[in-house]
């Protein structure tokens, strides 16, 4: 990834949540958690006195779960403190054991550098996104992991078409080399899906600010997109696509990104130019 495109994606993801009007909760939720998640594993990482001990982390409903071995009771309270400190967390589950023989990460041969586990995040946190603003995949029961530019998905979808279009979101992203799609199919409706069919039955609106603001992070977060050539503008749930692509194939990707999103009723391509 480029260093504008960098910069770019980072001001894009930043301006997410102020974007999001109320109709949008449901995501603004998952996408607060995975910011939550990472904000308490950089905390982590930089402090020198928890950063050689493997801790997970899980966010839910304003709970963070922590979950490892540390040596002593004095890093079990540390890391606890820590996750308190973070926006938005309200309350912090510490399922950390204390065991003085805890492994220490310099001690295990491969362990990832701040560096790469800080871009596993990212690419994770990508992911979910994608899979949070695509209309066929929001109430998808999936997790998402990643190592080193691989991907996993696991979890479960209703049918073969949502399990191959979320690995497919997933490999469209900047950073994947590879995608481990482990989803199984298994007809049944999720509880997530459910409360989002019941929402779109009410008729919750979707601002056409939240739709350009999530088409213009789509193209930013894929790999076969030079997203920061295309503008976009919506009105009334119609998004209008302008600027330049490389060749066809990345107008029909730039066309069909779009369409697949929740709020769009209509995709207008004709200003969308293929540069010579």
């Amino acid at each position: 990834m480029t260093k504008l495109k960098t910069i770019a994606l980072a001001t894009a993801t930043a301006s997410l949540i102020g974007m999001m009007p109320l109709a949008a909760h449901a995501d603004n939720g998952d996408l607060a958690e995975a910011r939550q998640e990472g904000s308490i594993w950089t905390a982590i990482a930089l402090n020198r006195h928890l950063n050689p001990f493997t801790i997970d982390v899980d966010v839910e409903s304003g709970v963070a779960t922590l979950s490892g071995e540390v040596e002593s009771d004095i890093d079990r309270d540390l890391a606890e403190q820590v996750a308190k400190g973070i926006n938005g967390v309200e309350e912090v589950d510490n399922q950390l054991t204390v065991n003085p023989d805890a492994k220490r990460k310099e001690q295990q041969a491969g362990t990832p550098t701040l560096s790469q586990s800080f871009n596993n995040a990212t690419t994770t946190a990508s992911i979910k996104s994608k899979l949070l603003w695509n209309s066929n995949t929001e109430g998808l029961d999936i997790d998402v992991s990643t190592e080193n530019g691989v991907v996993t998905l696991s979890g479960s979808a209703q049918s073969d078409e949502a399990r191959d279009l979320a690995g497919m979101l997933a490999k469209d992203t900047d950073g994947v080399h590879r995608v481990n799609n482990q989803i199984r199919v298994d007809g049944e409706t999720s509880s997530a899906a459910k409360a989002q069919q019941a929402a779109d039955q009410a008729g919750a609106a979707i601002s056409d600010a939240w739709i350009t603001s999530k088409v213009k992070s789509s193209y930013l977060l894929s790999s076969n997109l030079s997203g920061l050539d295309i503008s976009v503008d919506t009105k009334d749930g119609v998004v209008t696509l302008g600027g330049s692509v490389m060749s066809g194939e990345e107008k029909d990707l730039a066309v069909q990104t779009a369409k697949n999103l929740r709020g769009v009723k209509g995709v207008s391509a004709e200003n969308l130019r293929i540069a010579n």
